[in-house]
């Protein structure tokens, strides 16, 4: 499909987005916060995958090559929209099984706590910490994704959950005082 698509078969490349539609969504909307940004990153990634397919060499995984388009385009568009964070917690399309109002809203509060933590990350600590926890990708695929050396993802990961427990232990401990005073 790939051959395909790099000379020019549309309809093969469409079946490629629609493998990777997903994955590439997850990642852009895991680095904005945003869903309408998240889709017009996701949208901007794969029309540029598209105008460098013929580019595309398979040192990496077309996978890990279009998740390095998307952290890139997500970044670029967090630049020119100034770090927009969602305004509505239905933004989020959480899921809470518990049974009560005020818990669902506690949780709510919580994961949007996390998410805000996580999307005010330096962006190079938010894009390895995203590839890893929530796209599950090994070091060595992080690596060859965002073209860094491999020591380089391990230090920024252990930073980022560094930052991320630092900033949300004291995020939490204020959640829980006005929560529960």
């Amino acid at each position: 499909m790939i051959t395909q698509a790099q000379k020019g078969d549309r309809n093969a490349f469409g079946e490629l987005i629609r493998v990777h539609a997903q994955g590439v969504q997850s990642v852009v909307y895991r680095m904005c916060g945003n869903q309408q940004l998240a889709e017009d990153a996701a949208q901007e990634t794969f029309i540029q995958a598209w105008l460098k397919l013929p580019s595309y060499r398979p040192k990496s995984s077309l996978r890990n090559w279009l998740y390095r388009i998307a952290v890139n385009t997500a970044i670029d568009m967090l630049r020119k929209e100034k770090r927009i964070i969602p305004n509505t917690i239905d933004d989020l399309n959480l899921v809470d099984k518990r049974p009560t109002p005020e818990r669902s809203l506690v949780s709510a509060e919580r994961s949007e706590i996390v998410r805000d933590t996580i999307i005010a990350l330096p962006d190079t600590s938010r894009a390895v910490l995203i590839l890893r926890e929530y796209e599950d990708l090994s070091y060595r695929e992080i690596a060859d994704t965002l073209d860094i050396p491999l020591g380089t993802v391990m230090s920024r990961l252990s930073y980022a959950r560094k930052l991320l427990k630092d900033k949300l232990s004291l995020q939490l401990e204020l959640h829980a005082e006005v929560t529960y005073a």
